[in-house]
């Protein structure tokens, strides 16, 4: 159990960090693509302070981790303490793109498994730290708090808890958590304007009852951190420090993000090695006016969707780099290799090879932070992970918002209502609906070419801005990271 830090001005540090860093780090993440690589983010600014990080995980999921992060030099990867826990076979089987619940319930195994089987081994690794430094800090993944029971067994260890969602979005979640498991409908005046937004659809009843088991090992009164800023959720912060949330508001939550690289290699002119092949084309369009359009790794459009979705993309005449692929299984080095990646998702006749210099389609792993960086990019068509969300909005791109299911509808509502920077390609209320090319052409064309989009275009950049200034020296996000590594280092 951590220790309270209520006493506190919200940036006051009680004590500066000492030279020897008598502390060290263990983020346990859940082995899913966006929260492996929020949490990898999170190890690397720990480190860069001095203070060891141990990530722990199965080797699969640590070296996916790996292989997919962006924007930091190889050596302060390599400073981290990487940990293979033993994880045994589990089910990895391909998503469903015709599934009625998109929510990707085939990585419920790789869930079950990680919280099941890394308890033991994760509870040897804090014993062993524990016997050698004088505290250990344990950063959980929300639906991996059994390591918050492990931390409060030991008398120098203390759990902090990482959605790895939006504040807004969590806020949604925990009253619906409230309403399923405790029977308690609260209503929340500050945003009582906003419609209400069932969760049918967004999880399965296999995936809520995960979340259940979790948090009911987790501390009340622990402290969370957010991968967001003050500039764009402050009032939803300020909202989590409030009872139903906290009983007493005494452990605030702190705003570190973003936690992606704001300026990555290759930004200020120079080269970094090999570039890739949608970069280069990007280097060849005119500024702002190519639309990014991907749905992160979990998700998976039907073929009818993409069918969709490709004469969206074409009538709207607009420029675009379009990532298709299927979405992660739960071990991604363990994919079907019988068919290949260009039989998998078909495009109409000639679709590609029309495009010249209108789009370009991508079928493997793109650097998504560098498309949204580039000079060329005007726009995203986006699921709304948060992942997306924050790094696009650190960039000053909008978004046109098509969620599929998690905390992707509330991140859209952040997005289009709240924040005013992007625009809805489909309606959660009628998410039973196909989703025609017809929508998706006016979405892009609003986006893209309209002046409302324009207007959107402005304070998207506007509020990328002021999200880079978060890590500059007096920054809200630099000075709540290092009031954190001063509260652990004390």
């Amino acid at each position: 159990m951590v220790k309270d830090m209520g006493t506190l001005h919200p940036y006051q540090m009680e004590n500066p960090i000492r030279e020897e860093a008598p502390v060290v780090v263990v983020i346990v993440p859940l082995p899913a693509q966006g929260h492996l690589n929020q949490l990898l983010h999170f190890s690397c600014h720990i480190s860069a302070r001095g203070v060891p990080v141990h990530f722990v995980g199965s080797a699969t999921h640590n070296t996916q981790a790996k292989i997919r992060v962006q924007g930091w030099d190889p050596l302060t990867i390599s400073n981290i303490h990487f940990h293979d826990l033993p994880l045994p076979p589990f089910p990895a089987p391909p998503p469903d793109p015709n599934a009625h619940n998109k929510f990707p319930a085939h990585l419920q195994p790789a869930f079950e498994a990680a919280s099941l089987h890394f308890r033991q081994p994760l509870a040897a690794l804090l014993r062993t730290l524990c016997s050698t430094t004088r505290r250990v800090a344990v950063i959980h993944d929300s639906l991996m708090s059994f390591a918050a029971q492990e931390s409060a067994a030991l008398p120098n260890a203390e759990a902090y808890v990482y959605p790895g969602i939006s504040a807004f979005s969590n806020i949604f979640i925990k009253l619906e958590f409230f309403k399923k498991f405790a029977g308690q409908n609260v209503n929340i005046s500050q945003i009582s304007h906003l419609p209400a937004l069932s969760d049918e659809r967004c999880f399965t009843n296999q995936f809520w009852e995960l979340v259940r088991s979790q948090v009911e090992m987790m501390d009340s009164d622990v402290c969370e951190i957010y991968n967001t800023c003050r500039a764009v959720e402050g009032e939803f912060l300020d909202l989590l420090n409030q009872p139903p949330f906290l009983r007493d508001g005494r452990m605030r939550p702190l705003a570190v993000g973003p936690l992606h690289p704001i300026i990555l290699p290759g930004q200020d002119g120079s080269t970094s090695g090999p570039r890739h092949e949608c970069l280069e084309w990007l280097d060849k369009q005119p500024f702002k006016s190519v639309l990014y359009v991907s749905f992160g790794s979990n998700s998976s459009l039907s073929e009818k969707e993409i069918l969709e979705l490709a004469l969206g993309l074409k009538h709207s005449k607009q420029r675009f780099v379009w990532v298709l692929r299927e979405a992660d299984r739960g071990d991604i080095f363990a994919e079907d290799k019988s068919e290949k990646k260009s039989e998998k998702y078909q495009l109409p006749e000639s679709y590609e090879e029309g495009l010249e210099r209108v789009g370009m389609v991508v079928r493997d792993w793109a650097p998504q932070l560098d498309i949204l960086a580039h000079r060329s990019t005007g726009g995203f068509l986006s699921h709304c992970g948060w992942n997306s969300c924050i790094e696009s909005m650190s960039m000053g791109v909008p978004i046109a918002a098509w969620p599929m299911h998690s905390d992707q509808p509330w991140n859209a509502m952040l997005v289009t209502e709240v924040l005013k920077i992007g625009v809805p390609v489909m309606d959660w209320a009628r998410r039973e609906e196909m989703v025609l090319s017809a929508a998706v052409e006016a979405a892009v064309r609003r986006l893209m070419v309209t002046e409302e989009g324009k207007d959107m275009r402005s304070r998207a950049e506007e509020m990328g801005e002021a999200i880079r200034k978060a890590w500059l020296e007096d920054g809200s996000s630099r000075t709540e990271l290092d009031y954190f590594i001063a509260h652990i280092s004390r």
